[in-house]
């Protein structure tokens, strides 16, 4: 479904644009400018450096964000609330009367009066472009943000929940967000499960995050034959301790010592790197696992088509935080690899044990060898895995599948912020889109 022309472009609110890490937020804005969407990004923070993702440059929504320089910065932000003042006072002084009361009960005062000092400048530039909807991605910022912008506009708004900023945000909090959101979207059915609970009568929608699969070519039929002499392991990830790359390289150690032959390589940049570093030279594993940093997506894909086992090993961390589907696993499945990975949050829903990968728990460098070990000996139960985690891709992960899914609930709530003009509801969105 494609935005009538007479109804005004989607603001979308993210933290920083564009992101390297982000990808899966550039697929679905391609996506959704493709399928007729008319969109309007804003960056809360300064975009990131480059290396940028070639499809940055497809993009053809405008880019708002703030002024980097101080006092630039606070001159624009107080002639948008200004503005915003002016054109309903009213909205405007129950969105500070929320501002007061929320900071009067968080935990972090001067957060809710940098999200509706952002609002200020998001809501000016909504009505200044007509906006008909915003939405926010991820739960924290961007969200409390979009909030503040709806109630100095009386836009509609709607968001969509990850992972680390769904688990690390308080529960009242997400709550008081999910109720006053149009809906809700998010990308696994773990989470589906969690916000439900939090925040009862709420309308949340499970979108998986789709990819683009022509991106990532065809299987080559060269996987089906004999693997090289040390078969390439490959786990992509920030290098933070959610994702387990110690277990994975103490998994290595376990490999090394039964006489399997391999070689991990390691591709993401983070905190842990020096740490990461020093658990390989102590083990005695610079022969056989690397720390090869970032990359651009274009070489990743590249470097997918090579591996011949893809491992990552995520876990909750005690503070709550963890991953949902990493999308680098859907990556790998795409690309044909087989996958072994922790049964942690959403996985589970794309690694099916047994079916598309091989899952172990979290935490455990013996399984995880284990499973490693299997894969490397059994050839075909490593190509079936891969076949039917393509397969299963194919049905439930595709990017125009899922994006149409979400283009069409915001549609929705555009045509009612123009006037109620007639759309197909949310409960008749494909498949992509369940109603919990």
């Amino acid at each position: 479904m494609s935005h009538p022309p007479s109804l005004g472009p989607v603001a979308y609110v993210m933290k920083r644009y564009p992101r390297l890490s982000e990808t899966f937020i550039l697929n679905e804005i391609r996506a959704m400018e493709r399928l007729g969407a008319r969109l309007r990004i804003f960056s809360l923070l300064p975009p990131e450096p480059p290396p940028h993702h070639p499809m940055v440059a497809e993009v053809e929504a405008p880019l708002h964000g703030l002024p980097q320089s101080f006092v630039p910065k606070i001159i624009r932000l107080a002639v948008a609330h200004g503005a915003c003042l002016w054109a309903s006072p009213g909205r405007y002084a129950g969105a500070l009367l929320r501002a007061g009361q929320w900071s009067v009960t968080s935990r972090a005062p001067l957060a809710v009066w940098k999200h509706f000092a952002r609002a200020g400048f998001v809501a000016n530039e909504c009505q200044r472009n007509k906006v008909a909807h915003i939405h926010a991605h991820f739960a924290n910022t961007p969200t409390a943000v979009a909030h503040f912008a709806s109630l100095m506009t009386g836009l509609t708004f709607s968001f969509t929940a990850h992972a680390k900023d769904l688990y690390l945000t308080p529960r009242p909090i997400i709550a008081r967000r999910a109720r006053a959101a149009q809906f809700v979207a998010t990308c696994t059915r773990y989470n589906a499960r969690y916000l439900e609970q939090v925040s009862p009568g709420a309308v949340i929608r499970l979108i998986y995050h789709g990819i683009d699969l022509e991106q990532f070519g065809t299987v080559p039929a060269a996987r089906a034959g004999s693997p090289p002499e040390r078969p390439l392991i490959l786990a992509v990830g920030r290098l933070v301790p959610k994702k387990g790359f110690n277990d994975l390289i103490a998994a290595c150690s376990i490999l090394r010592h039964a006489g399997a032959a391999f070689q991990l390589r390691i591709v993401g940049a983070g905190p842990l790197q020096a740490s990461l570093s020093e658990q390989i030279t102590s083990l005695g594993l610079q022969a056989y696992v690397t720390l090869a940093g970032a990359m651009t997506h274009a070489a990743l894909v590249g470097l997918y088509h090579q591996a011949d086992i893809f491992a990552l090993a995520p876990r909750i961390e005690e503070n709550g935080d963890r991953d949902g589907i990493p999308n680098v696993i859907v990556e790998a499945m795409a690309c044909g690899v087989p996958v072994v990975a922790t049964d942690v949050s959403g996985i589970p829903e794309l690694v099916r044990d047994q079916e598309t990968g091989l899952l172990v728990p979290p935490r455990d460098p013996n399984a995880l060898a284990g499973a490693i070990q299997r894969l490397l000996q059994d050839r075909t139960l490593a190509m079936g895995l891969a076949t039917n985690g393509r397969a299963l891709l194919e049905r439930d992960f595709d990017l125009w599948n899922t994006t149409r899914a979400l283009h069409q609930l915001i549609a929705c709530q555009a045509c009612e912020e123009a006037g109620g003009l007639v759309c197909t509801g949310p409960e008749e969105a494909p498949a992509s889109a369940v109603a919990l």
